[in-house]
């Protein structure tokens, strides 16, 4: 049998299957288990943060989820995850609005699940999106203009943002890289996060769809707090705790 508090490596590892497994880990419950003093949890969680694996959190830490890579590459995963959550998003969208449609492969997914009944306005900052809306028969789609990030396949910069003064949005699906229930929804890129940040200020409603590697983990810079989101859409199979977590916030969530 291990013993967690002589083998500081072992225990160490062994919080890294942890946090693989559940995205989080609470201090108390972790020295509980390794039988270890919680001071020497947080020293070892210190050590993972330092290495980039975790982000400490106030009484534990959660899992600091990789940079995904670029549009088309992130579009080939969990394709079917993706599609089955965009199917739920859709029945979301309310008929006659104006909505914002974030870039984000899952919301790719989202734009070519529109019902071909549903008459919206749509405006994007993803060519990827603009270009599957101009299929949907009753879709007015509008685009933002300015330079186009290559990692995040949109425009994000001032020109981008200034384009959206002055729209009221009914709602708005925004994208992200990672959602936590404390940390709330993050992402890897600066301009592309401050920009979500701008369309959410001027949307009435905030929907976030993401698939199960996302939840709960963290990226590098906060787009909004779990209250700060309205719905969540996530797969069936989530698990309860997360689930209740992030209704502890008053976030809604919606199963696919």
């Amino acid at each position: 049998m291990l013993d967690c508090a002589a083998f500081p490596d072992q225990r160490q590892a062994l919080i890294r299957q942890i946090l693989q497994e559940s995205g989080r880990v609470v201090c108390t419950e972790l020295a509980t288990q390794m039988k270890v003093s919680e001071h020497t949890i947080r020293r070892d969680l210190h050590e993972l943060s330092k290495e980039g694996f975790c982000k400490k959190v106030y009484g534990g830490a959660v899992l600091q989820l990789p940079d995904a890579g670029t549009f088309s590459r992130r579009e080939q995963e969990n394709s079917a995850q993706k599609a089955t959550i965009a199917q739920k998003a859709a029945t979301l969208i309310k008929a006659g609005g104006c909505i914002f449609m974030d870039t984000g492969t899952t919301n790719l997914a989202l734009a070519k699940a529109l019902p071909a009944e549903l008459s919206v306005t749509v405006v994007t900052n993803s060519p990827a999106i603009a270009t599957a809306l101009l299929q949907h028969p009753l879709c007015e789609v509008i685009i933002t203009g300015g330079q186009i990030q290559r990692a995040s396949g949109a425009t994000v910069g001032a020109t981008a943002a200034s384009q959206l003064e002055g729209i009221i949005f009914d709602q708005a699906f925004i994208g992200g890289c990672a959602m936590d229930p404390e940390m709330g929804l993050t992402g890897f890129d600066f301009a592309d996060c401050a920009f979500k940040k701008a369309v959410i200020a001027q949307s009435n409603q905030t929907i976030v769809a993401l698939t199960a590697d996302k939840l709960p983990g963290v990226a590098r810079f906060v787009v909004a707090k779990s209250r700060d989101i309205d719905v969540l859409v996530v797969d069936a199979n989530i698990k309860q705790d997360v689930i209740d977590a992030f209704a502890a916030q008053d976030v809604r969530i919606v199963c696919a």
